[in-house]
């Protein structure tokens, strides 16, 4: 059946993706498979119960498959507030791992990724004892725990890609952030170097040696020039107005140029993880 374009307000979001839903006839538990998120989440949404994220949108609208200008309608609703927040509380209480579930749907809609991290290696670019050792501090249960890292590492076959971008941005003190022993830190170092030789990816590193102009403050990801996520201590933000959106991307391309690239930040990571490595030897 075909959908018509219609105005919707974001007061009345969770009824018309319920009403476009039916209209299509697929059934809940399909849906929300396909969208990254639990049956009750959906229910949840399409009775009002819970506002939607702009990306809860984007998910529903792609399994259902609707047309561009439905689309376009939809998510237009949904980014009448322009920043929203979820604390990760609810993610908690949701499943990490299905949090990484739906970013892993949200990256194989999204053409060109922009990352600009000065705490930790991105989460795309981590080994498996990396990916432990940050979720490690948690707190999750050893079931929860196996299935985050299952998810996160999931997500990674993206890289692979070759029709999408990705371009990282990380500061220096990422590549000596002890979070990880010596030698496993080590590792993820190689994994750096072995990934940003890929046609597709460009990783570069911001030397504390370098002068600059600008501050880290906190990590952030552009995906195209749709919308930003910023994680802070308490929740992850959603930017999704044009204006704020432009600030990220100046940010990011003002490090990027501070950065060095290429064969330079290869044998920059080297020589870290060989630092490390004759560390770990006479230690």
């Amino acid at each position: 059946m075909v959908v018509e374009a219609r105005r919707v307000n974001r007061s009345e979001l969770g009824t018309a993706l319920r009403t476009l839903r039916e209209a299509s006839g697929l059934e809940a538990k399909t849906v929300a498979r396909s969208a990254a998120m639990s049956r009750s989440k959906l229910s949840k949404i399409e009775t009002g119960n819970m506002a939607p994220s702009v990306v809860d949108v984007e998910q529903i609208l792609t399994a259902l498959g609707v047309s561009e200008s439905v689309r376009s309608e939809y998510m237009a609703a949904a980014r009448a507030a322009a920043t929203e927040a979820v604390a990760w509380r609810l993610y908690r209480r949701l499943g990490f791992h299905r949090k990484q579930q739906q970013i892993q749907a949200l990256e194989s809609r999204t053409s060109l990724l922009r990352l600009f991290q000065p705490s930790l290696v991105p989460g795309l670019l981590q080994t498996p004892e990396y990916v432990r050792a940050v979720w490690n501090r948690k707190g999750l249960e050893k079931d929860q725990l196996s299935r985050v890292i299952g998810a996160r590492l999931a997500r990674q076959s993206v890289l692979y890609d070759t029709s999408k971008t990705f371009r990282f941005i990380i500061t220096e003190p990422v590549l000596r952030w002890r979070i990880v022993p010596p030698a496993v830190l080590a590792l993820q170092l190689d994994r750096l170097i072995a990934v940003s030789r890929l046609s597709n990816i460009d990783i570069r590193v911001v030397p504390l040696s370098t002068p600059q102009n600008d501050f880290p403050a906190h990590s952030f990801v552009i995906r195209d020039n749709r919308l930003v996520t910023v994680e802070t201590v308490h929740a992850e933000v959603v930017v999704t107005d044009p204006r704020d959106i432009a600030l990220y991307v100046k940010k990011f391309e003002g490090f990027e140029q501070m950065a060095v690239a290429g064969q330079d930040v290869r044998a920059m990571v080297a020589g870290i993880r060989d630092e490390l490595l004759r560390e770990q030897e006479t230690g």
